[in-house]
């Protein structure tokens, strides 16, 4: 199966598919529809029935041979690549029995290192897919995709595996955290789904952060600096006491696992006009309401020293920790689990320190965790993927719809 993962992959990942946050269509980018329409023609080369929306929603069928009602279970993964890093002109490299040593990534100065990168450390003896040093991979998501499509073709090769109803989806946009914004449930029509978009081998993420935007408005008063005093108000020293008043520990760089944090993003501004965007994240939802509370305040702080209430708030939800919506419903982790444990692949379940597609679908009513792809350091040009693991990633699919075959 090794030739065809990176067959595929390589195939897959030379098609800029980059999205864009600026953009209002969906997708976001025209070049998501060369993937979708190539992905189509696949599917229906497969036998698969296919249904392509205007809003980049490909969705296929494989049916059922058996007999017996079972859950329709669904797979999903995303077309689109980061906007993060040059997406064009991707030329895949293959390391062959990867030694554990570093690896120089092209004719750059980039070094794919295991001092810098332990997890590497894990992958000695594998096949990997890395980058030429001048652009991301694009393995988020496309080795996905790969999966689950290999993962199809296998189970059509071997119709002596027996399954239920499986519904494929690949969708646009989930790099700027729209994927799910046009995604109709009710059309994908699957009583639970998997996203393959994990990264280290063994993952299964059930538990996502809550999630917010902030975006902070500071208002000036902009004078000559000559005559300035008891006049001016700067715009840009306002949105620095702003942050300044934020837990300095409570930062991306040094919390982990269930901590939370503030993240300022983006502040630029004038003496006139200054903003600041921040992400506010957090996996316990009492303390996520707390820290919405706490910019709420700080706003309020600093306009009580003046009459015009110069620094306005605008907090905006994205998405919720979705162990709310699958943690009542056990069998959805319970059929990965077993699978996991028949093909001696150790579980991780700790959790997201991020969302995914299935943060906001199991909110919509189609539960939704993630699992691993094999993949990591995605959105830069040290992107890599490990074949061996996305070989078990597509076994973890087929054992799936296996065991819900099964065990009815």
């Amino acid at each position: 199966m090794k030739n065809q993962l990176i067959d595929r992959l390589t195939r897959y990942t030379t098609i800029d598919t980059q999205s864009d946050p600026k953009s209002t269509t969906t997708p976001s980018t025209e070049k998501q529809w060369d993937l979708l329409h190539l992905l189509e023609k696949e599917l229906q080369q497969l036998g698969l029935p296919t249904d392509l929306d205007e809003n980049g929603y490909l969705f296929a069928t494989l049916e059922s041979n058996i007999d017996v009602d079972v859950p329709t279970v669904g797979f999903l993964a995303h077309v689109d690549t980061s906007p993060d890093f040059n997406a064009s002109n991707v030329k895949p490299q293959i390391i062959e029995n990867y030694d554990g040593k570093p690896y120089k990534l092209g004719n750059t100065k980039r070094v794919l290192d295991p001092k810098v990168f332990p997890e590497l450390n894990s992958l000695v003896g594998h096949t990997l897919m890395v980058t030429d040093g001048t652009s991301l991979l694009g393995a988020d998501d496309k080795a996905g995709i790969v999966e689950i499509m290999e993962a199809i073709c296998y189970l059509q090769k071997h119709p002596e595996i027996k399954h239920g109803t499986i519904r494929i989806g690949f969708t646009p946009d989930e790099e700027i955290g729209r994927g799910p914004h046009k995604f109709d449930v009710d059309r994908f029509n699957a009583d639970f789904a998997y996203t393959m978009d994990g990264s280290q081998y063994g993952e299964l993420q059930y538990e996502s952060f809550n999630a917010a935007e902030a975006v902070i408005t500071c208002h000036g008063v902009n004078v000559h600096p000559g005559s300035a005093k008891n006049a001016m108000v700067n715009a840009i020293r306002l949105g620095e006491q702003f942050d300044s008043l934020l837990p300095d520990s409570e930062v991306p760089e040094r919390t982990e696992g269930y901590e939370g944090f503030y993240h300022l993003m983006n502040f630029e501004g004038t003496v006139e006009k200054a903003t600041l965007q921040y992400i506010i994240r957090d996996h316990d939802k009492k303390q996520f309401e707390l820290r919405k509370k706490r910019i709420l305040e700080i706003r309020d702080d600093i306009n009580a020293h003046f009459e015009n209430y110069p620094v306005k708030v605008d907090i905006s939800d994205q998405y919720f920790n979705m162990a709310e919506k699958i943690l009542p419903l056990p069998h959805i982790i319970d059929i990965p689990k077993r699978v996991f444990a028949k093909l001696d692949i150790p579980a991780n379940t700790e959790p997201i320190r991020g969302g995914t597609d299935g943060s906001q679908l199991s909110f919509m009513g189609l539960p939704t965790p993630n699992i691993f792809t094999g993949c990591g350091n995605f959105h830069g040009p040290y992107e890599y993927a490990s074949i061996d693991v996305m070989e078990k990633a597509v076994q973890v699919i087929i054992g799936i719809v296996e065991d819900i075959a099964e065990n009815n």
